[in-house]
């Protein structure tokens, strides 16, 4: 009898430990969740292939503004992942499109994104070949406005045989022909800025050494068959409707309102627009490549 109690007893006091863990859990003062993050005092240098080169110092709180932009950044790093004009070789886009070294090329350069985007003519409309994440660009989203101010232009330019370099310091390059006459019109000062390699960036869009190769030997190739010349656009974002209403209020609207012109063209037509300058103004008329 007495052994039949102690073993009563022992259920007992594990019954009510149980209990009291259960009540503890449940009942204990839950801290507020600070607005702010501070992350342990250390210092990382972070290199990504698909966004331009930033250091970020984990000892500095960060916002929840901060996390927001953290998490719209995955997003682009998710979709570059997911993108197959990416993830697909050179090699395998020039035969899914029956095209070669050495077609007329057209090119986009999107900063938000951190995308270059190559376009290729094989038959009677251009078809995109292939994307490349940049490595690094400088500044922000806007225009070049003088030497010095450590900004990638945006605009529309032109590249001829002259302006290819196979000796740069950063690899290979080409230059974008920055001040073009919109530039030059509005007063805008800077020079040698360029698409090369080495993944740095004072102004330029720069890629690592690999994607610059394959880069510089289609323009090169279209330039020797007989292209006058290689359309690069520089643009801010992808110019949609959507995007045009996020940075509606921003300094740089009317301009970009501008280069959505040209934009708008080439998404419909499939074919670079002919651009002029008039009257200060970026004018889009029929392509005639």
């Amino acid at each position: 009898m007495a052994k039949a109690w102690l073993i009563l007893a022992d259920i007992l006091v594990t019954l009510l430990l149980l209990l009291s863990l259960i009540l503890f859990y449940l009942y204990t003062p839950k801290k507020e969740k600070p607005d702010t993050l501070t992350l342990p005092s250390m210092e990382q240098n972070i290199t990504l292939d698909t966004f331009h080169l930033k250091t970020i110092d984990l000892n500095a709180t960060i916002t929840i503004d901060d996390l927001i932009r953290m998490g719209e950044q995955s997003g682009i790093e998710e979709y570059i992942i997911e993108n197959k004009f990416i993830i697909r070789t050179l090699e395998e886009s020039l035969v899914e499109l029956s095209a070669k070294v050495g077609d007329p090329l057209f090119i986009r350069i999107f900063k938000e994104e951190s995308l270059l985007e190559v376009w290729i003519r094989s038959k009677t409309e251009y078809q995109h070949l292939k994307d490349y994440a940049i490595c690094a660009y400088s500044g922000y989203l806007g225009p070049k406005l003088k030497e010095g101010d450590r900004q990638s232009p945006e605009g529309f330019y032109k590249v001829k045989k002259y302006q290819l370099n196979p000796n740069s310091k950063f690899h290979l390059s080409f230059n974008l022909g920055y001040p073009n006459k919109y530039d030059s019109a509005h007063e805008r000062t800077g020079s040698f800025l360029m698409v090369h390699g080495n993944c740095v960036s004072d102004g330029c869009y720069a890629m690592t050494d690999d994607k610059i190769e394959e880069i510089y030997a289609l323009v090169e190739g279209a330039l020797q068959k007989g292209q006058k010349y290689v359309q690069v656009h520089a643009y801010p974002f992808r110019m949609t409707e959507e995007n045009m209403a996020l940075f509606s209020d921003n300094e740089w609207y009317d301009f970009w309102v501008n280069l959505k012109e040209g934009y708008d063209y080439f998404e419909a037509e499939k074919l670079p627009p002919f651009v002029k300058v008039e009257n200060k103004q970026y004018s889009i008329h029929e392509g005639n490549e």
